[in-house]
């Protein structure tokens, strides 16, 4: 047996993609968590989801990760009522705002999860249970001593990719440019995955541009599309 405080007993902690910056709720993002979270938040399980008996209905299923403070997902499941959209976002003031995007609109075809994305994957999406996945303007880490801790890493893409049905596609944009060719490459090595393009694609009619995107813009970043389908 290992001695007490050595390396094989120590629980390492997984490394994660984000911090948690929760920042202050507002009056409406706190009474949003309160009242509307138990009516639009699916909580964290072990057991994977039954999209039909959440939505009342048969319809494809896009998920999403990191909502921020989800203008953009709002905008896309108004536009897309054919469709069921699930957001993932861990950061209590997003959510805040995003259930109440739901409430206001409303939006019957859009749920949120707050939990860590990569076990949401995991434990909660049945594979071949979704028509798409986006991943907009996930975090760079721009540092290298950061980079462990970008997302769109190959062990996860492989994961999304599995959960995608056949033709579901898998989207991601980002303006930061070393970081789009390393999520490009990361998508060209999964088997699963075909791109849709020579390389990077057409910003999609679908896709808003996000008061962030249109920040990056103005600081002259190059804003770029990664398209690719479940093969």
């Amino acid at each position: 047996m290992p001695a007490r405080g050595t390396p094989e007993e120590t629980v390492r902690r997984p490394v994660r993609s984000y911090v948690l910056r929760q920042g202050r709720l507002s009056p409406a993002q706190a009474r949003a968590l309160d009242t509307l979270a138990p009516r639009y938040c699916l909580p964290y399980s072990r057991e994977p989801v039954d999209f039909a008996r959440v939505f009342g209905r048969r319809a494809p299923v896009v998920l999403e990760i990191g909502c921020g403070m989800g203008e953009t997902t709002a905008a896309i499941a108004h536009a897309h009522p054919e469709t069921d959209f699930v957001g993932i976002e861990v950061h209590g003031p997003g959510v805040g705002a995003i259930l109440n995007r739901i409430e206001q609109a409303p939006l019957a075809n859009l749920r949120v999860i707050q939990h860590d994305a990569v076990e949401v994957v995991d434990a909660m999406i049945p594979p071949g249970s979704l028509a798409g996945i986006h991943v907009y303007f996930p975090d760079p880490w721009p540092k290298k001593r950061h980079h462990k801790r970008r997302l769109l890493k190959p062990g996860f893409v492989h994961a999304l990719a599995s959960r995608l049905a056949p033709g579901g596609y898998l989207h991601a944009a980002t303006d930061w440019a070393p970081y789009a060719g390393e999520i490009l490459a990361v998508f060209e090595s999964e088997p699963l995955l075909a791109n849709t393009a020579q390389r990077y694609a057409p910003r999609p009619a679908w896709r808003p541009l996000t008061k962030f995107e249109a920040r990056g813009l103005a600081l002259g970043h190059e804003v770029v599309d990664i398209l690719f389908r479940r093969a």
